[in-house]
C-alpha cells in the first residue's frame, strides 16, 4: 500500500525487452535506503517488486498485463519516473490510500497555468467516472491529488509548485499518457451497496 506522496524522481537506466515482459532498471537514491529484494516500490503509480538492486539502481520485472494496462509500455532510458516506497505502520498517511493497482490510462488534455498553481485536465476512461467526485481523491502517475471538477470524460486537478517541481506532472504535456487509480474506498462502497440498489427495468420487447 502507498499514500501517493512521491518520495523522489528516479531515472530509467535500462529497459530490457523480453517479448512478453520487460526488465526495468531505475536509478534512484531515497527509495533504495532500506529497499531489499521482494520489497514494493511504486513507479508512476504501478506497484513493482524489487528483483535486483545495486548501489544506485534497482530492477523490476514488468509482466504483459502491466504493459497492457499502464503507460509503462512506453518508458525509455532517460525518462523520469515518480517513486514511492510501500508504507509502514509508522508512516504518515499524507495523501490517501493507494494500492498501486492502475485502473486505467488517461491523457493530458490541456494545462492552464496561473501565477501560483496550474490546472491540468486529464481524460478519463468512462468506466472510472462513477468513482470520481468533486474534491475527492485520484491518483495520477502515483501522485495523490484532489479532484477539482469531475466530468464523465475528463477531470481537472490543481497542481501547486511543490507538486510541479517534485513529480513528473510538472513536465507532462498535452498528449502524454498517465496512469490513473481511483479511490479504493469508492470501489468498496459500490460493491457493498450493489445488492441493495434498485436495478434498471428491462425494456419490454415490442
Amino acid at each position: 500500500m502507498f499514500t501517493g506522496i512521491v518520495e523522489e524522481l528516479g531515472t530509467v537506466a535500462a529497459v530490457e525487452d523480453q517479448g512478453d515482459a520487460i526488465r526495468l532498471t531505475i536509478r534512484a537514491t531515497t527509495v533504495l535506503e532500506d529497499a531489499g529484494l521482494g520489497d514494493s516500490i511504486a513507479v508512476n503509480g504501478c506497484c513493482l517488486t524489487v528483483a535486483a538492486r545495486e548501489q544506485d539502481t534497482w530492477t523490476a520485472d514488468v509482466m504483459q498485463e502491466t504493459l497492457d494496462k499502464t503507460s509503462l509500455r512506453g518508458v525509455q532510458p532517460g525518462d523520469r519516473v515518480n517513486l514511492e516506497r510501500a508504507v509502514t505502520a509508522a508512516t504518515r498517511l499524507g495523501g490517501h490510500i493507494v494500492q498501486g493497482h492502475v485502473d486505467g490510462v488517461g491523457e493530458v488534455l490541456r494545462r492552464t497555468p496561473s501565477e501560483h498553481w496550474e490546472v491540468v485536465e486529464v481524460s478519463l476512461p468512462p468506466e472510472l467516472a462513477r468513482y470520481l467526485v468533486d474534491k475527492g481523491s485520484i491518483t495520477v502517475d502515483g501522485v495523490s491529488l484532489t479532484v477539482v471538477e469531475a466530468g464523465e470524460r475528463s477531470f481537472t486537478v490543481s497542481l501547486i509548485p511543490e507538486t510541479l517541481a517534485r513529480t513528473t506532472l510538472g513536465t507532462r504535456r498535452a498528449g502524454d499518457r498517465v496512469n490513473l487509480e481511483a479511490d479504493v474506498i469508492a470501489k468498496h462502497v459500490e460493491k457493498l451497496l450493489a445488492g441493495h440498489l434498485p436495478t434498471r427495468p428491462v425494456a419490454e420487447e415490442a
